[in-house]
C-alpha cells in the first residue's frame, strides 16, 4: 500500500481530510484535541508510518548531524571513543549522526563534506586531516548549514572550531619530565602529515628550548600511530646510540609498543627510561607498567561542538571560541630521575 493511500485511510477512519492529517503529524496549523485523538486513534489501528524523507523536506529538517572523519583514524582507539561520544550526544539533541569517510586526500574530504550537505544534514562536523584552515574556512563562508570543525583553529570563522592546544599540551607534558630532572628525552612523532602530529613536536621542542636544552634531532625519530612503529622507534634511537632517560610517544599506541620493545632490549622502564604517551587510552592504567599519558578532553570537545551546532540551529550568537588542554595523567612507566 502507498504512503499516499495510506494517509487516505488513516483521514477515512478519522472521519477528517487528509489536510487535517498532515496539519496533525507536522503540529502546523490549529486542530483541536478531540480531532488529534481520533487521527493518533486512526494511525494505531491502520499500521500507518509517515514518510520521514518527505516530512523532512517539506520541514526543511532533516534531525540528522553528519560527521566527517579520515578513514586513517579508524584503527585507534581515539576514534571509537570520539565515534561514541558524537553519536550519543547526538541522540541526546533528538538527532541521528551519519558518518562520511574523508579517507586519503583534502579532495576526499571536500567530497564527503559536500556528500553530508546533499543529504541536507542540519549541520555537520568536520574532524579534518587534508584540508587546510584556508579551504576549510572557504566551505564554511559558503554554505548556509552550520558547520563545526574539531582539532584544527580557524583563522577567519574562530566561532565555528573546538580544538585541543596541541602544542601546549606537549609544551606542559615534556616540562613536567624536565621538572623531574630529565634532560635527555627522546621523542617519537606521529604522521608529519598531520596537524596533531606537527604541533606535539613543536611543544616538545620549545620545552626544551624554553629550558636551555639543546635540540638534538637524533632523539626524534619518526612514528605511524602504531605499536609497530613506536617499537621501532626504539630500534632506531638504540641504533643511534644516543643515551636517553625518558621517552615521548605522540599516541599511546606508540608508547606501548616502545614500552615492549625497551623490555625486549633489556632496559627498564621507568628505572632506566620513562615513558609518556598521548590520549590517555582506555588500556592505559593496564599496561605493565601502568603507562603515564596526556588526557585529551575528547568528551568536554564533542560535547561542546554538539552544543554549539545546536545553538547555531537555534539561531544564537556565540561567546568567544574556548580552548581545551591536555592534562598529564602520571603513572607507573614515569619517574623524576633520581639524584646522581
Amino acid at each position: 500500500m502507498s504512503n499516499m493511500t495510506t494517509m487516505l485511510e488513516v483521514a477515512k477512519r478519522a472521519g477528517v481530510s487528509k489536510a487535517t492529517v498532515s496539519r496533525v503529524l507536522s503540529g502546523n496549523g490549529y486542530v483541536s484535541q478531540e480531532t488529534k485523538d481520533r487521527v493518533f486513534q486512526a494511525i494505531e489501528e491502520s499500521g500507518y508510518r509517515p514518510n520521514l524523507l518527505a516530512r523532512s523536506l517539506a520541514a526543511k529538517k532533516t534531525q540528522t548531524l553528519g560527521l566527517v572523519v579520515t578513514n586513517t583514524l579508524y584503527h585507534g582507539v581515539y576514534f571509537s571513543e570520539l565515534l561514541f561520544h558524537t553519536a550519543r550526544m547526538a541522540e541526546d539533541k533528538g538527532r541521528q549522526l551519519l558518518l562520511a569517510d574523508g579517507k586519503h586526500s583534502a579532495e576526499e574530504e571536500r567530497q564527503a563534506i559536500q556528500y553530508l550537505l546533499d543529504l541536507r544534514c542540519d549541520a555537520i562536523m568536520i574532524y579534518p586531516r587534508f584540508l587546510s584552515v584556508d579551504e576549510i574556512d572557504d566551505i564554511i563562508d559558503s554554505h548556509a548549514q552550520p558547520i563545526m570543525v574539531l582539532n584544527r583553529r580557524l583563522r577567519r570563522n574562530s566561532s565555528h572550531c573546538v580544538y585541543c592546544d596541541q602544542k601546549q599540551t606537549s609544551f606542559n607534558a615534556v616540562e613536567q619530565l624536565i621538572a623531574g630532572g630529565h634532560r635527555e628525552i627522546a621523542f617519537i612523532t606521529g604522521s608529519m602529515d598531520s596537524p596533531t602530529g606537527v604541533e606535539r613536536l613543536s611543544g616538545y621542542k620549545d620545552a626544551l628550548t624554553r629550558h636551555g636544552i639543546a635540540i638534538n634531532n637524533e632523539l626524534i625519530v619518526n612514528g605511524k600511530w602504531t605499536p609497530a612503529s613506536g617499537a621501532e622507534g626504539v630500534d632506531t634511537l638504540l641504533a643511534r646510540k644516543v643515551s636517553f632517560t625518558a621517552l615521548v610517544a605522540s599516541n599511546d599506541d606508540m608508547a606501548i609498543g616502545a614500552i615492549k620493545q625497551l623490555h625486549e632490549r633489556g632496559m627498564s622502564v621507568p628505572a632506566q627510561t620513562s615513558v609518556i604517551g598521548f590520549d590517555d587510552i582506555a588500556m592505559a592504567p593496564y599496561t605493565i607498567p601502568a603507562l603515564s599519558s596526556v588526557k585529551i578532553p575528547v568528551t568536554e570537545m564533542i560535547q561542546e561542538t554538539i552544543g554549539r551546532l545546536i545553538f547555531m540551529l537555534d539561531g544564537g550568537e556565540f561567546t568567544p571560541p574556548k580552548t581545551f588542554t591536555g592534562a598529564l595523567i602520571l603513572r607507573d612507566s614515569a619517574a623524576p630521575l633520581p639524584a646522581r
